[in-house]
């Protein structure tokens, strides 16, 4: 579906849904990597578990997802491992980086693609888009000064998630407009080619085979095993949510929205799994952030307007 076409109530459904998986997800992983350090292993049954259940729903057409295409799945390849590597460097910094900072590092990835959109756009994007993100990125870098905790390695590792966060979006964004693919159908291929490369990680790593002996042992806490399921569950439904507001809108637009319900995350960061204390620079950046997301939200929309007036 083409961008400028695309109804504005889909387009206001896609990013709503997105923002709202997407803070839910945070707390749900970090609940789980409290209890269980396995991060690679539970990002394979998460891949896993996505790729069972829209091959199921293909062969019980309750999808209209295409068959499987080599062709297809060559050029998904650089896609599926920017998203892996997203979200394993993702998991792998809750371990040591509390949620309120957390989410800061990742609102720097609006900033990324932006620049990363100079690259491989012919277009440019207006003033006001320009400064709202470079706003939304200051108050990210505000808020940090008011972090009263200081970790190298999980503050490294979510930098590195920031950048294969932002060449896969942008990857995703180019992939449905120029082959016509569905969200399911990109997030079909791209568990699917996560596997083997998730696999062969989790044995060099020397994650399996006692990752399942732990999960089994674990299991037997209804709390641990809830949190589990819902981890698998909502991995499916953000990935879903993640590539259709990419398609529907743009990749800029999914990072933003990440920024907006990062506000939520972080308010109930403070108080959740490891609460952190309030400073007036935590406070102070995050109006700033927000101030920014609204300003480019606005900028965005009085664009699609003018798109959509003009006769084609």
């Amino acid at each position: 579906m083409d961008k400028d076409t695309t109804p504005p109530y889909l387009s206001l459904f896609a990013a709503l849904s997105y923002g709202i998986a997407s803070m839910a997800m945070v707390f749900i992983n970090k609940a789980v990597v409290m209890e269980y350090a396995y991060s690679m292993t539970l990002l394979t049954l998460q891949q896993l578990a996505t790729a069972l259940l829209i091959h199921s729903g293909r062969v019980m057409g309750w999808t209209r997802a295409k068959a499987l295409n080599v062709d297809t799945a060559k050029k998904l390849v650089l896609v599926s491992l920017f998203y892996n590597g997203n979200v394993a460097f993702a998991l792998a910094s809750l371990k040591g980086v509390n949620i309120p900072m957390y989410i800061a590092i990742k609102r720097l990835t609006p900033l990324a693609v932006l620049i990363a959109g100079l690259f491989y756009k012919k277009g440019k994007h207006s003033k006001q888009v320009i400064l709202s993100v470079s706003l939304t990125a200051a108050g990210v870098m505000i808020a940090a000064l008011g972090d009263f905790s200081f970790d190298l390695l999980g503050y490294t590792m979510a930098l590195i998630s920031v950048f294969f966060q932002t060449m896969y979006l942008v990857l995703v964004e180019r992939s449905g407009a120029e082959d016509g693919l569905s969200s399911i159908e990109i997030m079909f291929y791209n568990s699917l080619l996560s596997l083997p490369f998730l696999v062969f990680l989790i044995i060099v790593t020397g994650e399996f085979p006692s990752s399942l002996s732990l999960l089994y042992a674990k299991s037997a806490s209804v709390y641990f095993f809830v949190m589990f399921v819902l981890s698998l569950v909502m991995g499916i439904i953000l990935n879903y949510t993640m590539f259709l507001c990419t398609i529907v809108n743009s990749a800029l637009t999914t990072t933003i929205v990440g920024v907006l319900k990062g506000v939520g995350s972080t308010t109930l960061g403070f108080f959740l799994l490891g609460g952190v204390q309030v400073h007036f620079l935590n406070v102070s950046g995050l109006v700033i952030n927000t101030l920014g997301g609204l300003w480019y939200s606005l900028a965005k929309y009085q664009e699609k307007m003018r798109r959509t007036a003009i006769p084609k």
